[in-house]
Order: C-alpha cells, then sequence, then structure tokens
C-alpha cells in the first residue's frame, strides 16, 4: 500500500507546475507543450497509482482547531472521481495542443489548466468537507482565467457571471459546512438542520447547475472548447455533483433527510431542470450552447439519483457521472474541432459537413447515440439505471420523476440527432458547395476523439468493472453511514 502522505505531493505537482511557467517566462510553443504534456501524463500516472493503492487511513496537513483541519483521505467514492479526472485530463491536453496552436497566449492557458487539474485531484482526495470547500473555492479562481481567456467582452462577461454566482454559492455552502461542523443535530433542531443542508445544496447546486443557477454555464461556452469540455464534463460541473454527493451521504447524512420536505423539494427542482434543460437545448441554435444546456440536464439527472437515497439511486447517480463526462467531452470536442477548421458554431451552417469531416462527425453520432440513451452506448446503462431506481423508490415524486427521464430522453433525440441529420443527410446539394475547402482536423484533436468513443461503446458492451465498483461504494456509503 501508498501511504497517504503522498495525496499532498499528486495534488501540488501539477500546481506548482503551472505556476513554473509563469515563474520562468516559458513561452516558446514547443517547449510549453512538451512541458505541460510531460506534468500531465506524470500526474496522471501517479493518481493511478494512488487510486489503485493508496491506504485509506488520511493525513492531516493542518490543525486549526479541534474540529477545523485540512485533511487528506483517499475512499471509494474520492477514488472513483479521481479516476474520471485522471483518464479524461491527458485527452483534453492532447486535443488543446493543435487547437490552440496559434494562440499565441497558449502558456497562459496551459498555466492555469495544469492548475486546475491539481486543484481537482484536491477535491477528490479531500478528507473532511472543510478540506473540500477549500478546494473548491480554489478551483473557482482557477477557472476563471481560462473562461475570460479570449479576452473577448462576451467572455469577460461570461467570467463574470461565473465568478458572481459561484462565489455566492460558496457562500451558502460554507454556511452549512460551518453548521454541520458546529450545530447541534439533537431530534429538536432537526428542521433547522435540513434547511442548512438545503442551503449547503443550494452552494453546491451552482457549479452543478441546477436552475435557477445555471445561468453561468450556457454563458460560459464562449470559452475555448478544451476549458469548456472540461468545465461542462469533468471538472467543474461534477465536482458539484461530487460536492453534494459528500454533503448529503458524508455529511447531513440520509437518515434526517430521507422522507422530508426537503428531498421532495430537491427532487422536484433537479426534475424540472433535466426538462428545462432539455426544452432549451432544443430551442438553442449555437452549438456549444445546445450542448451546454444538455449538461444542464444531465447534471440534475445525476442529482435526481443523488437526491433518491436509495442504493440504487446513488449508483445510477454515480454511473451517469462517470458515462456522461466521456460522451460530453466527446460532443464538445466534435464541436470544437468543427469550429476550429470551419468557424462555424450555428446548427444550420452543418450541413453536409459529415462528408467532409467524417471521423469528427462519426465520433459526435457515437455521443448523440450513447447521450440519448440507445444501446449499446454507455449512457444506456445509466440512465436504464436511474430509471429503474426512479420507479422502484416510495420516495413521493420519484415515480413521476422516471416519467421525466424517459420524456427528456426523446428530447435528447431531437436536439441530437439534428445536429447529426443535418452534418450527414443535409438534404440540398447547393449547401455542399460551401464546404469544399473543409478538411478533417489533425490528428491531435482527432486521436482523443477516436478514444472516447471506443471507450463509450467498450463501456456500454462491458459495463461489468465500472459496475462492480459503483456497487461497492454505494453499498459502502450506505452501510457506513457516510462517515468522512
Amino acid at each position: 500500500m501508498i501511504s497517504s502522505a503522498f495525496l499532498l505531493p499528486v495534488i501540488l505537482f501539477p500546481i506548482l507546475s503551472g505556476a513554473l511557467i509563469q515563474a520562468f517566462r516559458i513561452r516558446e510553443r514547443k517547449t510549453v507543450r512538451i512541458y505541460t504534456g510531460a506534468v500531465t501524463l506524470l500526474t496522471s500516472v501517479a493518481a493511478w497509482l494512488l487510486i489503485l493503492r493508496a491506504d485509506e487511513s488520511g493525513c492531516v496537513l493542518l490543525k486549526f482547531t479541534r474540529d477545523f483541519t485540512l485533511k487528506l483521505r483517499f475512499d471509494a467514492c474520492g477514488r472513483f472521481f479521481a479516476g474520471i479526472v485522471a483518464t479524461l485530463w491527458p485527452l483534453t491536453v492532447c486535443y488543446a495542443f493543435e487547437y490552440l496552436e496559434d494562440d499565441p497566449r497558449q502558456h497562459t492557458f496551459f498555466t492555469w489548466f495544469t492548475m486546475a487539474y491539481g486543484v481537482t485531484l484536491g477535491i477528490s482526495m479531500s478528507g473532511n468537507l472543510f478540506s473540500l470547500y477549500i478546494f473548491y473555492e480554489l478551483l473557482t479562481l482557477v477557472t476563471v482565467p481560462l473562461v475570460m481567456h479570449t479576452g473577448t467582452r462576451e467572455a469577460i462577461r461570461a467570467a463574470r457571471t461565473y465568478f458572481g454566482f459561484s462565489l455566492g454559492g460558496a457562500a451558502f455552502a460554507l454556511i452549512s459546512i460551518l453548521y454541520l461542523m458546529t450545530g447541534e443535530t439533537s431530534v429538536e433542531s432537526v428542521q433547522i438542520t435540513r434547511i442548512f443542508y438545503f442551503l449547503g445544496v443550494v452552494g453546491f447546486g451552482v457549479k452543478s447547475a441546477m436552475f435557477p443557477l445555471h445561468a453561468w454555464l450556457p454563458k460560459a461556452s464562449v470559452a475555448p472548447t478544451p476549458v469548456t469540455a472540461l468545465l461542462h464534463a469533468v471538472a467543474v460541473v461534477k465536482a458539484g455533483v461530487f460536492s453534494v454527493i459528500r454533503l448529503t451521504y458524508f455529511g447531513y447524512g440520509t437518515d434526517l433527510l430521507k422522507d422530508s420536505y426537503v428531498q421532495i423539494l430537491l427532487l422536484g427542482l433537479s426534475a424540472f431542470t433535466i426538462l428545462y434543460g432539455a426544452v432549451r437545448a432544443v430551442k438553442e441554435v449555437h452549438w456549444k450552447r445546445r450542448l451546454a444546456y444538455s449538461t444542464v440536464a444531465n447534471l440534475s439527472y445525476i442529482l435526481f439519483g443523488v437526491f433518491l437515497m436509495t442504493e440504487a439511486g446513488l449508483q445510477g447517480a454515480l454511473l451517469h457521472m462517470a458515462f456522461h463526462a466521456q460522451i460530453k467531452i466527446l460532443a464538445f470536442f466534435s464541436a470544437g474541432a468543427v469550429l476550429h477548421q470551419t468557424g462555424r458554431a450555428y446548427i444550420y451552417e452543418m450541413d453536409g459537413l459529415g462528408r467532409k469531416m467524417k471521423v469528427t462527425f462519426a465520433c459526435f453520432t457515437v455521443s448523440a447515440i450513447a447521450l440519448t440513451g440507445i444501446p449499446p452506448m454507455s449512457g444506456f446503462i445509466s440512465k436504464w439505471h436511474l430509471l429503474t431506481a426512479a420507479a422502484s423508490a416510495d420516495t413521493p415524486f420519484s415515480f413521476a420523476g422516471a416519467g421525466v427521464i424517459l420524456f427528456a430522453a426523446l428530447l435528447t433525440a431531437v436536439y441530437m440527432f439534428t445536429m447529426v441529420r443535418r452534418a450527414w443527410f443535409p438534404g440540398k446539394e447547393t449547401e455542399l458547395q460551401k464546404n469544399e475547402n473543409v478538411r478533417e482536423a489533425g490528428l491531435f484533436m482527432l486521436i482523443p476523439m477516436v478514444i472516447l468513443a471506443a471507450g463509450i461503446l467498450f463501456t456500454g458492451l462491458f459495463p461489468g468493472t465500472v459496475m462492480m465498483h459503483v456497487r461497492e461504494i454505494a453499498g459502502s456509503v450506505l452501510a457506513a453511514g457516510g462517515e468522512f
């Protein structure tokens, strides 16, 4: 076994390495790419070694008081999140090398992008809610510069909106955590405790884009595609969902919350967000913003499973957390490849592009099938488990939630396959003349996309290993009462 003392170096390595790009004024593009690629790969290898071999004893870094400590600990739930991050981050860095090849400020981009990797791992390795909150706040600080990277007025406004929402949400989250650590949770104070739990969900609900706290997410799509892919699929939004899981199962506990008005309210909000995000995606004509609203909907699939507060619901939530990450990052990569090669960002500009960018749109078609929940892709596995968990739960509103999941799947087919049809079957041959000079993206962008498409198909056909770990995590969390 590897000692928990090695958790901190794995977190600090990418954070410090990213800062060194600026400290040593590394500007030459080839040097920046080699350096960033090496740091990312070493971090992922080290993270996976810890995922497989680290002990769960934990280590205290700082002790402010008896209750307030900065602690690292790598339990099964944290390993699951870290595994998603450590697998998808190197693919995104590889994609970014080509996407940003002509960007004169790519050294600044990779500074913050590399630092964000370490901070996200810190969230997964946090040993208590106070430590999680520290890394959660740091994630906002290192991702704001990424959102505003292009420096346009629209990007700056989007960054301000993201920062404002995140800062306000973090305040609610902190209040909830402080109450949990210092407040009275006796039977007499149950109602007050539930209110503070709701405040915590609202706080973490900003990054998980629950209605009405979702507005920052579509606006953030102005950022470079490697950023939006990470924002909407892995780092930021999944950190929000992961924090809600921690707060629910490891902080307040389901015994206090199950069958309460707070649970019913949160189930209703998450179900409404699923429908709202799907409907807005159908209406949206900008490709990346359409995918952003899709993310709003799919994050609430995960939250709905969490708020069911059953073992089956948690299993479905964890599965969708992993599978949606690989599906949505592939969809954004496809959109980014088209934007990079053609400058086109709107759905109506895609007519016939599938005939010129065959690999890109073959990969996007895979993501469309998977996101809709059609077998044999991985999205079917996670949505099926969420559907059956909702249908079998005895919680008020859960059965109606199953109907919401089914209807949202139909809307997903509409907004995803509309793009697929336009790309492969434009209908008007005159439109194809606009595509004469279009070329496929380069290997640095195509290879990550092909790997992701193959992974979606593979995990859909052979989900056994992932399912085994998810069952173990869900069972251990509920059996242990969520010690954290």
